[in-house]
């Protein structure tokens, strides 16, 4: 038989002692997926050859291993010719024949390997994650539980959670110098796992002794926020198994607040009402009568949007923190006073550019120190709203109900439904006396915007 020529294609029913310049010749036939040439020195080492293709005009060579395992054909892809030099190969397919003669399926071995591997990268990085929520401070992990309450938090319990953890430094608004921090801003860089109940209890002993009334709420926004940190699976692991603010030495630091009477009385009223009327906001005029006449919470008020007051059907829907919102009448004094209001925005009590009015505290001490009565405080209008009721034996129900408070009896709870209209004898009544009380003739049946009212 004649030798066959070293520019000749190789036979591919015989081994052959690969040579680079025989493996560049070995490509596969035309017709078929893919070829395979034999090493005569390493038993299972094969070469294996594509066809031709756009992308790979001499197609596609690499260095394969095969052989049987249990009367099956087992192939383990060793590497492209171009990567791989012919001893390597050979290194390779020896080794993996080893394995398998030791019973062993280098595919499993591999699969292994390689699931070896991704754990240990998993683990490694777990570890990197552990030890980043490990270091993740509180304000971050608090801008987070903003971020997520928000939608289910009214505007002004939203801003308490802002304003009280406001890191101050910023131009006042109004007067001179830079606002101070609230008082959360203190807990805010250290980390989450560093709030322990013995350092929150540090900070209400400090924040306490300068204003414990502020440091009472944001003690309760901390708790609150440390119970939705328990229910996070990542960073339930960071904070002990009790709430560490949830700890009898900072309730006893922070102190109780102590029972709030400041209220108008009856024969106060014509002063009081005569000091407000002469206050040079109409805004803040009408917003410190309209509070002590509807008993409302004075955030409630402010929040007040002009699509929450039904003209037609003389109605106010209060947005409140007990049912989420309750139904009001809007009595006739107080429709005067809205419908003497610019409409400049959504805010009925609207302030400076688009934003609500801000609590005019200031202003309530002016007008209480003009009218010569003890100082009330913004809450202290609600108070006096209650308290005046008592005057005309008015139902506690009914009381509760204007103001927002939960029912205290069974038969309010669950067998007592009062309509808005039946709610508008009792209020109108309320109203009509407080209005006597302070000397104001007023016409209540006029129409709004020509009423007229002569101070007796």
């Amino acid at each position: 038989m004649a030798r066959a020529k070293k520019t000749d294609a190789p036979d591919l029913g015989e081994s052959h002692e690969l040579t680079a310049g025989l493996i560049d010749r070995f490509t596969c036939p035309t017709g078929k997926q893919q070829a395979f040439m034999r090493d005569s020195k390493a038993p299972g080492l094969r070469v294996r050859a594509t066809p031709a293709s756009a992308k790979n005009p001499h197609g596609v060579k690499a260095f394969v291993f095969e052989a049987k395992l249990n009367r099956q054909t087992i192939r383990r892809t060793i590497g492209d010719v171009r990567a791989w030099t012919i001893d390597a190969a050979r290194a390779e397919a020896n080794r993996l024949r080893v394995t398998l003669d030791a019973g062993d399926d280098p595919r499993e071995l591999e699969r292994d390997k390689l699931a070896a591997k991704a754990e240990k990268q998993a683990a490694a990085a777990a570890k990197v994650d552990a030890a980043r929520v490990a270091a993740v401070t509180v304000g971050e992990v608090w801008g987070n539980y903003l971020l997520e309450r928000k939608p289910r938090w009214g505007d002004l319990h939203y801003k308490d959670h802002t304003r009280l953890s406001a890191a101050g430094g910023i131009k006042r608004k109004r007067g001179e110098g830079l606002t101070v921090p609230g008082p959360l801003a203190p807990l805010l860089p250290l980390r989450l796992s560093d709030l322990t109940a013995p350092r929150i209890t540090a900070w209400a002993e400090h924040e306490a002794q300068t204003r414990p009334t502020p440091a009472r709420l944001s003690w309760r926004l901390l708790r609150a926020f440390l119970a939705w940190c328990e229910e996070q699976p990542e960073y339930a692991p960071l904070l002990p198994a009790k709430n560490p603010a949830k700890t009898k030495k900072t309730r006893e630091a922070l102190g109780k607040s102590g029972v709030k009477r400041d209220a108008l009385q009856r024969e106060q009223l014509p002063d009081w009402f005569n000091a407000v009327r002469q206050t040079r906001n109409p805004t803040i005029a009408a917003y410190l009568q309209a509070l002590l006449l509807t008993g409302a919470r004075p955030g409630e008020l402010l929040a007040l949007r002009w699509d929450d007051v039904n003209m037609a059907w003389r109605g106010l829907t209060i947005h409140d923190k007990v049912e989420g919102e309750r139904v009001i009448p809007l009595t006739p004094y107080v429709h005067h006073l809205l419908t003497g209001l610019p409409k400049r925005g959504e805010w009925v009590f609207a302030g400076a550019g688009d934003d609500a009015l801000t609590r005019p505290a200031k202003n309530l001490a002016t007008a209480c120190a003009v009218a010569g009565v003890d100082h009330v405080s913004m809450h202290g209008l609600r108070r006096s709203f209650k308290s005046l009721t008592e005057w005309l034996e008015i139902p506690a129900g009914v009381v509760a109900q204007l103001m927002g408070h939960k029912p205290s009896a069974t038969a309010e709870k669950h067998y007592t439904v009062r309509p808005l209209d039946l709610l508008r004898v009792h209020h109108e009544r309320i109203e009509a006396w407080i209005l006597e009380q302070a000397g104001i003739k007023f016409d209540a049946k006029a129409e709004p915007g020509k009423l007229q009212l002569l101070v007796g």
